[in-house]
């Protein structure tokens, strides 16, 4: 358990902390709190084949469809970029 804590402690600060100047607990929450929410509802994960752990679970990622439109949304004011099928 201790080796999963660790690695996810070393994702955070590869991704998120090391990348950005944080002024104060108060922002150090809210920076720590959206990083959550992208790393577990949009961050793509090896070990789940490629889903977020809120990913449901009987959708199949990848669409068989061509997408013809792509809608970028910026987490953390630009330093993470997320892609989905613009509606």
């Amino acid at each position: 358990m201790n080796a999963h804590a660790e690695r996810v402690i070393r994702t955070i600060r590869a991704e998120c902390t090391d990348r950005l100047l944080i002024y104060n607990k108060q922002h150090l929450r809210h920076v720590l709190a959206e990083y959550a929410e992208h790393y577990n509802g949009s961050r793509p994960h090896r070990a789940l084949q490629l889903r977020a752990p809120a990913d449901d679970r009987n959708v199949i990622p990848f669409p068989e469809q061509r997408i013809q439109r792509i809608q970028s949304h910026n987490v953390l004011e630009g330093l993470i970029h997320e892609y989905r099928q613009a509606t």
